[in-house]
């Protein structure tokens, strides 16, 4: 794991840690939300804009030539990050868009083959009533409302597995609620607010029995532990670049070659086409078929530096540092008095983000207190309104850490968490 020597020297290269909050060193608790950047990922960006702005795989002069060597090259990166082939990452803005322009797709591919239209290899695609579609009931918003439509949109049913009590999903039922009606299962890999990861081998299994695709949100999971996409056999993932050390604006859409191949694209105009004429287009195969248009250069240049600095620490290391500090933060939440805590407890796998409720205290007073020690965390829903709904709560304080994160941190935290109950008299 990351010595404390280590952690030290990586807080050195974020600008903004340094920053005082209202009179206090900063303590950012909310890297599920968003990450700070590394001074390495600001350069990228900045070295793009003044050495080689320019369009990509649109022209033949240096500054185009330079300016699409940073694009693809971001890309063979970051697919040797994840595990993944270069053909097989795509493009986008975000994991939400990501994951809309697979359920797009399939919703494209439905209306096509309902009318005898379309490309044959999309057919595989097809839903319609008879079909179902299962995700779960801990999926943030970007993972459960584009299913929700594409049910609506083609007749198909609407499925979900839900919580147990412990803030693990409840399998009891797996085999009932995946069945041989379901065309697509999506899931989280690991959980915004309960910091659950999901056991993704049975979930995939269970999908390869009955023939279904399977969609992982890798959002909480990309940035802090080691991934193989294609050891883990998923059709299709997203992830964002802001969550893990990189610009936002950019987001990854990973899928099988060959189902990108045959997947109908939902964004259409230039630079994702082979032949136009006045009546037709003719779409180029995976990843620039789903990439129309001007393109983010500079996001991918940042990214492509977050994967080098990511890389050359080690995710094993990211991942032992974190385990250490989500043990930490569990252990001192639960050791306050009027702390209820989301998500599984000491032994259960995983990230180092902890959601809790605190007795008599809105969310949004917590976090206004705690910000004005300095403490940055994230309060709400989280988007994530049926998880609240299931666990009886509205809004939750979460607090979640990043390999930038120390004990000094985590202890301010703690510290400052332990009085809000006096402050608003209600300890």
């Amino acid at each position: 794991m990351l010595s404390a020597a280590e952690v030290a020297r990586i807080r050195k290269d974020f600008p903004i840690l340094s920053t005082e909050v209202n009179g206090y060193p900063l303590a950012y608790l909310d890297s599920g939300a968003t990450s700070q950047k590394p001074e390495c990922v600001i350069d990228a960006e900045q070295d793009f804009y003044t050495s080689r702005n320019s369009a990509v795989h649109r022209g033949a002069h240096t500054l185009a030539v330079e300016a699409t060597d940073v694009f693809e090259g971001g890309r063979a990166a970051t697919a040797a990050f994840v595990g993944a082939g270069e053909r097989e990452i795509v493009w986008t803005k975000n994991a939400t868009e990501a994951l809309n322009v697979v359920a797009y797709g399939f919703g494209n591919a439905s209306l096509d083959a309902a009318r005898g239209a379309g490309d044959p290899e999309a057919a595989r695609f097809r839903l319609g009533p008879g079909d179902s579609i299962v995700t779960t009931e801990m999926e943030h918003h970007a993972n459960l409302i584009p299913w929700q439509e594409l049910a609506r949109r083609t007749g198909a049913e609407f499925r979900y597995l839900p919580l147990a009590d412990d803030g693990t999903l409840d399998l009891s039922d797996l085999e009932g609620i995946v069945d041989s009606t379901t065309r697509i299962l999506a899931f989280t890999h690991a959980s915004n607010v309960l910091g659950t990861v999901n056991p993704v081998e049975r979930l995939v299994a269970r999908a390869r029995e009955v023939g279904a695709y399977v969609v992982l949100d890798a959002c909480q999971s990309v940035p802090h532990m080691p991934l193989d996409l294609h050891g883990l056999d998923v059709d299709f993932a997203a992830f964002s670049g802001h969550k893990m050390l990189a610009p936002s604006g950019i987001g990854v859409l990973y899928g099988k070659a060959e189902l990108l191949d045959a997947l109908p694209p939902v964004l259409t105009g230039g630079s994702m086409i082979t032949t136009v004429d006045m009546d037709r287009a003719a779409f180029l195969p995976a990843p620039q078929r789903f990439e129309a248009g001007t393109q983010p250069v500079a996001q991918v240049a940042g990214m492509a530096a977050a994967v080098g600095y990511l890389s050359e620490t080690g995710m094993d290391q990211v991942a032992a540092h974190e385990a250490e500090l989500a043990a930490y933060l569990y252990e001192g939440v639960a050791a306050l008095p009027g702390m209820r805590i989301l998500g599984p407890g000491p032994g259960e796998p995983r990230i180092a983000t902890v959601a809790f409720d605190v007795a008599g205290v809105h969310a949004h007073d917590v976090g206004q207190y705690l910000d004005s020690k300095g403490v940055a965390i994230r309060v709400g829903h989280h988007c994530a309104q049926p998880l609240h709904r299931r666990y009886g709560v509205t809004a939750s304080t979460r607090a979640s850490a990043y390999l930038y994160t120390t004990q000094e941190d985590c202890d301010r935290f703690l510290a400052a968490l332990s009085e809000v109950r006096g402050f608003f008299g209600v300890a």
